[in-house]
């Protein structure tokens, strides 16, 4: 351990939607290792305490907490902006932040929609461009996507969810190609169902995904972790969901769609939460 913290010595991660969930994990992951970080969340007070943390903990050269709101469309650039007018050299991206929205997509918001969209997609591929783009002059860097076990299958009543994630993954993929005469690695997390805030701030609390056996961030986290220093392309977290994906690859797409769908449904006697904008988007998948 402590001959990877000197080899990381005065390398940087950026870890978006750092103040819970997976992010937290990751931070925690990296700080371990000896990174120092650039934490970027709307909840600004949570990763101050969590920086404050980490950095005394482990002995960081520093930590910065950059407060956004990634489904800001002109946020990315003023996060790339900010970091390298500080200085700082990202040496890993972590592009973790996302959010969904529960119900028929016939029923559901568009401007909450477009919000996840933006939030899922625009900005992690703007960052990605931004902070590639200084990876490639340097001909070093890794970058891990949140992706999602959906990413391999339709979502019904995620529908907006499920399509976000299905083009982080072929994202991650086409990068890796085109990376793989260079010294930087994309890397792309595919996790389940999760024990974190997700579902009750897409408002899908009630659905028996939510309420069936649910993955441990820490765990998830680790996996990704693992498998971004590994250099691999794409990790499955937990093995029901590794089966799960095999599946998808075997039986015909309606199945797997419907096989989602029963997921997404009201578990049986589960009191039915009320469906609410959030004031913070959760990052998760």
């Amino acid at each position: 351990m402590k001959a990877m913290k000197e080899e990381n010595k005065g390398k940087t991660v950026l870890i978006t939607g750092a103040s819970n969930g997976f992010g937290l994990e990751f931070a925690r992951l990296f700080a371990e290792d000896g990174y120092n970080l650039v934490l970027v969340s709307r909840s600004t007070d949570r990763m101050k305490k969590l920086a404050y943390e980490l950095q005394d903990r482990h002995q960081l050269e520093h930590v910065c907490v950059v407060t956004s709101d990634l489904a800001r469309a002109e946020s990315p650039r003023e996060v790339y902006e900010e970091v390298t007018k500080s200085g700082i050299q990202v040496d890993v991206l972590v592009n973790n932040a996302g959010a969904g929205t529960y119900g028929f997509f016939y029923e559901t918001d568009l401007e909450r929609e477009k919000a996840i969209i933006q939030l899922n997609v625009t900005t992690p591929v703007e960052l990605t461009k931004l902070f590639l783009q200084d990876m490639k002059r340097r001909n070093e860097g890794k970058i891990l996507n949140v992706a999602s076990v959906v990413s391999h299958m339709a979502s019904p009543l995620m529908a907006i969810y499920g399509a976000t994630k299905a083009f982080i993954l072929s994202f991650s993929e086409a990068l890796t190609n085109e990376l793989q005469d260079t010294n930087i690695t994309v890397t792309a997390l595919c996790p389940g169902a999760s024990n974190t805030m997700f579902f009750r701030r897409a408002g899908a609390a009630h659905t028996k995904a939510a309420n069936g056996p649910l993955s441990e961030p820490a765990e998830v986290a680790k996996d990704g972790y693992e498998a971004l220093m590994n250099g691999e392309t794409k990790i499955v977290s937990g093995f029901m969901n590794k089966a799960q994906t095999t599946a998808t690859g075997i039986v015909p797409d309606s199945v797997s769609a419907a096989a989602m769908r029963k997921m997404m449904e009201e578990e049986e006697g589960a009191e039915h939460q009320e469906r609410r904008r959030d004031d913070e988007y959760h990052v998760e998948t």
